[in-house]
């Protein structure tokens, strides 16, 4: 087996071995196989040679480091020969028929003890005769998922790359249903097994192939799901976080998701562009800060020609049409043949690609909304079997916040009922709790019209006492009546008059964020319940009523008028009501005195139809108005079910407070222009312009002499003024 012996035989035949290595021997065995079939055969032998030994080590438990294993040559040169052979066996079908089953037998049997690197040649060689075809994948799938349990990191990466990309190929042209369920009973027994290295590795790959949508179906995500009740926490936290990854909100409002994490162009960030910023950086601040600012503005504008060229881009795609090139080879059908063909080519490849964006953006659209928790066959029984395990496990927080927030989705997915969920998130419900928005935000999803509001009421009671108070911080109040608004839209029997009013008076708060989801909730019962609000200035009650009806609103509305409902003030409560309720029983005597007896027989009229077509045109209106964005109207409850509520959305116009690493980015951020501190004397004693007028005179003329004479002059002037103190005129005296 060595490689003098190798020589020997080549030489043997009657060729230089020294002058024919083995690459040379690959390439002219692939060109000329029966001119050197003897070489093969030669090969071949030395190979089986090799592998008789390496199987002995292994059946006698020997370690990699001794025996035959410890020479590096030895396991280099079958190394090679593997390959080598390898690359040929579609040359010789016949000489190297059983060769794939040897390698495939020596790695399930010896892979523990075979040397890394000969280890991973062995794998390269039987991924080579797969990807040829020369075997199956379902008969080296479950060996490609063993050695992805063993510590070598680079076997690891080559065989689930391997197994990826050998399912991907398979399922490009046409999916082969049965094949696929082979290899997904393969894989799915491996993920129910105890062993929790094969076990996560049976997880990976099943997470990325449902990612990559190739095993898209109910059985995959089904597998996945109970991957949540493993043994090991390892595998059920695994599991939890993929189902969550599928969590991301998808923010209706934005623009594409193009500008995320794929954009290649990242946005540098905003700056405005205005004559102001245009001046300040060519003509104010040092050198080395108009550079600066002039770099950054130079930014800002390519970045604005990018998304100007782009979104020019999009408006012709979006404006483009397959019958402008089906009137184009109308118009020049009296051509050629040559230009036929090629108008007809054009038009069929603009017909493809209408097609593939067409099939692009409806996957688009549809996995928005997508988790794998769709899929699930048993889903009451999942959430049972889920919430049973998260109130006896002594996980971290983290993990019970997952397990929550998958119990949580489902229940809100499916409309599932469990009762004492919601008893046992009432615990967590405190301003101080921990991720405390993530947890109301689990709350709300798992909040739904199928629930009975009895059931709920407590929760919804405490999250009103325990966030929206006086002595609450606004922060709490801004979240607590975002979540109050939100199970409202789901649950509006919750809601009573007295509370409402109590929340709606936070609309005169002068917290902004408070302010506001006070006015979100009040415009949500608007269109839910508005008989539950006050109203300011009240209307008549009806204008059919006559003016009986129109006495009474009178008298009411100036009442009303007069005193604002309170909560503190009773006594006009009392009386509102009182009036409120005679105003109703006289409306209800009237319309009765007036109901004919031919009305009451069930036989709808033709105004009862008319009113009817009327009421069906003013909602199917606003459904359009709705549909295309012109009026934001409230959602379904299938809508409501399928939407994932973003924590990030409770807690909007919060006013968070900022650490010190972001505090100091945002005071560096405002000193960008301006110069270096200097103290006033340094920038004084620093000469910015000319010369001074003491310097000027220096470069006089007989500056001595200049000097002299000013001397002299400022001496007699000094002179003079001396007399004049000494003999100063006090006036002529009166007497003598």
């Amino acid at each position: 087996m060595p490689s003098h012996q190798g020589a020997e035989a080549l030489s043997a035949s009657g060729r230089s071995s020294e002058k024919l290595s083995l690459p040379t021997l690959q390439s002219k065995m692939k060109s000329d196989p029966d001119g050197y079939e003897s070489e093969l055969i030669l090969l071949y032998s030395q190979f089986k040679s090799s592998l008789e030994l390496f199987q002995q080590q292994a059946a006698l438990n020997f370690t990699s480091i001794s025996g035959i294993g410890s020479d590096p040559s030895v396991a280099k040169d079958l190394g090679d020969r593997a390959l080598i052979l390898a690359h040929v066996t579609p040359f010789y079908p016949n000489h190297l028929a059983d060769f794939p089953k040897q390698l495939a037998g020596l790695l399930s049997s010896a892979s523990r003890s075979l040397p890394s690197g000969l280890r991973c040649h062995v794998a390269q060689s039987l991924i080579l005769l797969s990807n040829r075809q020369m075997i199956d994948i379902e008969e080296t799938l479950a060996l490609f998922m063993d050695l992805q349990t063993l510590g070598d990191k680079p076997l690891r990466k080559l065989a689930f790359s391997h197994v990826i990309h050998s399912i991907k190929r398979m399922n490009q042209k046409h999916k082969n249903d049965a094949k696929n369920r082979k290899l997904q009973n393969i894989v799915f027994a491996m993920l129910q097994q105890d062993d929790e290295a094969k076990a996560k590795r049976a997880l990976t790959t099943l997470c990325e192939l449902h990612r990559r949508k190739l095993w898209f179906d109910d059985r995959t995500a089904n597998a996945i799901a109970t991957a949540c009740f493993h043994s090991s926490p390892r595998i059920m936290i695994a599991a939890l976080s993929f189902l969550l990854d599928y969590e991301k909100i998808e923010d209706d409002d934005d623009s594409d998701a193009s500008s995320g994490e794929d954009d290649p162009n990242p946005q540098a960030p905003h700056v405005v562009i205005n004559k102001q910023a245009i001046y300040n950086a060519h003509h104010k601040g040092t050198v080395s800060s108009k550079k600066k600012k002039q770099a950054k503005l130079q930014r800002a504008m390519r970045s604005m020609k990018r998304q100007q060229r782009l979104s020019s881009e999009n408006v012709s795609s979006n404006n483009y049409s397959p019958l402008n090139h089906l009137k184009d080879a109308q118009a020049h059908h009296k051509g050629t043949v040559s230009s036929k063909k090629k108008k007809q080519a054009k038009l069929q490849r603009a017909m493809r690609s209408m097609k593939r964006q067409q099939r692009l953006s409806s996957e688009n659209v549809s996995s928005n909304n997508y988790s794998p928790l769709n899929h699930l066959k048993d889903a009451q029984g999942f959430v049972e079997k889920l919430f049973s395990r998260l109130q006896t496990c002594n996980e971290r927080f983290e993990v019970r916040m997952m397990m929550l927030k998958v119990i949580a989705r489902t229940v809100g997915l499916h409309r599932l009922i469990l009762l004492n969920f919601y008893h046992f998130i009432e615990k967590y419900v405190q301003p101080h709790q921990r991720d405390v928005t993530s947890l109301l935000a689990a709350a709300v999803q798992a909040c739904h019209d199928m629930v009975p509001p009895d059931a709920v009421e407590p929760l919804f009671r405490k999250i009103v006492n325990q966030f929206v108070h006086d002595r609450s911080r606004p922060e709490a109040i801004a979240v607590g009546l975002n979540v109050i608004r939100e199970i409202c839209l789901r649950m509006p029997l919750l809601m009573t008059e007295d509370l409402l009013q109590d929340l709606a008076l936070y609309k005169k708060s002068h917290e902004k964020a408070v302010s506001i989801a006070a006015r979100s909730l009040i415009t949500l019962f608007r269109e839910v319940c508005p008989s539950l609000l006050i109203k300011k200035d009240p209307t008549n009650c009806s204008s059919k009523t006559g003016d009986v009806n129109a006495r009474d609103s009178e008298t009411g509305g100036r009442e009303s008028k007069a005193k604002k409902r309170k909560l503190s003030d009773f006594d006009g409560q009392l009386l509102a009501a009182d009036s409120s309720l005679r105003a109703l029983k006289r409306l209800a005597g009237v319309t009765m005195g007036q109901t004919s007896p031919d009305s009451t027989d069930g036989i709808l009229s033709n105004e009862d139809f008319q009113r009817i077509k009327e009421l069906k045109a003013k909602k199917d209106a606003n459904d359009a108005l709705v549909k295309h964005g012109l009026r934001k109207g409230i959602p379904s409850s299938d809508q409501l079910s399928t939407k994932r509520v973003d924590p990030a959305k409770l807690e909007v116009h919060v006013r968070k407070k900022m650490s010190k690493e972001e505090r100091l980015a945002l005071v560096r951020a405002g000193r960008e222009d301006r110069g270096k501190y200097q103290a006033r004397t340094s920038v004084k004693q620093k000469k910015t312009g000319g010369l001074s007028n003491r310097q000027k005179e220096r470069k006089k003329n007989l500056p001595m002499a200049a000097k002299k004479a000013k001397v002299a002059r400022s001496q007699l002037e000094k002179k003079k003024k001396q007399q004049r103190a000494g003999k100063q005129f006090r006036g002529r005296k009166a007497w003598k």
